[in-house]
């Protein structure tokens, strides 16, 4: 796909644009329980909020990660402290899946486990690199399977403040390693998300979506290959997630796993789903895949940890307001 080649983008986005999401009354919680907002309870909408990109601001997105600016940029996670969340149940569909593809140019290269949970490079996994309020920032993603074979998974932060403006300079390095690019960069054309976290911050619907290219006019996901993705599925499941923990005591510069079985928010202001892992800034966006390693269907991406819950991360519940911000982008 060449940059800024989609059809009809333009008049999809006219079609999207958003209305404002109900009023939330937002309260910061007792000191040292978290580091979100709790919130009068939202009735979930049916909406998606998103961005156009230009060719030549997307080309010059490309020009402008340079190794040395990558590895300047600070991690994401204080991008979500202070959000909100609502503490009703979400809106649940049918359960549905897509099965991933494999990669026709290149082999995909499988995550192995290593000391301290570091795995080696997975293909479609990557480092997203974005520009917010003038700052330079980090985070995790991965190509997921899609009708235009160029579209990438984050979290919600890691392409828009949430309330507030979409994310600049937006691109995705599929299989980061310690500077190295294999297969190269891809700047984003569009960003999508849901209303619920472009217009409230609502860190129950902490997830976005990027249709990316490199100007090649090679997909993305010909080249890594894609994950299949799933919506509405029981709570509790068993996850593999994976990032790019950039935060103390990691450094950003590769990537690493974590396994186990999905809990409530313990404090029930969110209706995220907690996991063990000991991740820290950098890795939010990282996909979760159901079962064990990095050929299930992903099924949430790192978004938050509790500043009174050691080592579990949270992952917002895919239902059907982030199925729509997938069929969307994927389109």
């Amino acid at each position: 796909m060449q940059l800024g080649s989609k059809q009809n983008r333009l008049a999809k986005a006219g079609r999207r644009k958003s209305l404002l999401a109900a009023t939330m009354l937002a309260g910061l919680l007792a000191a040292g329980t978290a580091p979100v907002a709790s919130a009068a309870p939202v009735v979930e909408n049916q909406q998606i909020e998103s961005q156009e990109i230009s060719k030549s601001q997307a080309e010059s997105a490309l020009d402008y990660w340079t190794p040395e600016r990558m590895k300047a940029a600070k991690s994401a996670d204080a991008l979500t402290r202070g959000k909100s969340a609502s503490s009703n149940g979400i809106k649940v569909g049918q359960p549905s899946k897509i099965a991933g593809e494999k990669a026709e140019k290149q082999a995909i290269r499988k995550g192995k486990p290593s000391k301290n949970n570091a795995v080696s490079p997975v293909s479609h996994i990557g480092k997203v690199f974005f520009t917010l309020g003038g700052q330079d920032y980090v985070c995790s993603g991965n190509a997921v399977v899609s009708a235009n074979e160029s579209t990438v998974s984050t979290a919600g932060h890691c392409l828009n403040e949430g309330p507030g403006a979409f994310a600049t300079r937006w691109i995705f390095a599929p299989a980061y390693e310690n500077g190295n690019t294999p297969y190269g960069t891809y700047a984003a054309t569009e960003l999508v998300t849901t209303t619920q976290w472009s217009n409230d911050g609502d860190i129950t619907y902490d997830t976005g979506f990027a249709v990316v290219s490199d100007g090649s006019g090679v997909s993305l996901t010909d080249r890594v290959g894609a994950s299949g993705v799933a919506f509405n599925q029981a709570r509790g499941l068993t996850y593999t997630a994976f990032g790019y923990p950039a935060a103390y005591p990691f450094n950003g510069e590769t990537l690493h796993s974590c396994y186990g079985s999905a809990t409530p928010d313990p404090y029930g202001q969110s209706q995220s789903q907690g996991i063990p892992c000991d991740m820290t800034g950098g890795s939010s966006g990282g996909p979760w895949f159901i079962g064990s390693g990095s050929n299930g269907y992903q099924n949430s991406v790192n978004s938050f940890g509790y500043n009174g819950i050691r080592n579990t991360m949270f992952g917002p519940y895919w239902g059907t307001a982030i199925e729509q911000a997938y069929q969307d982008a994927q389109n």
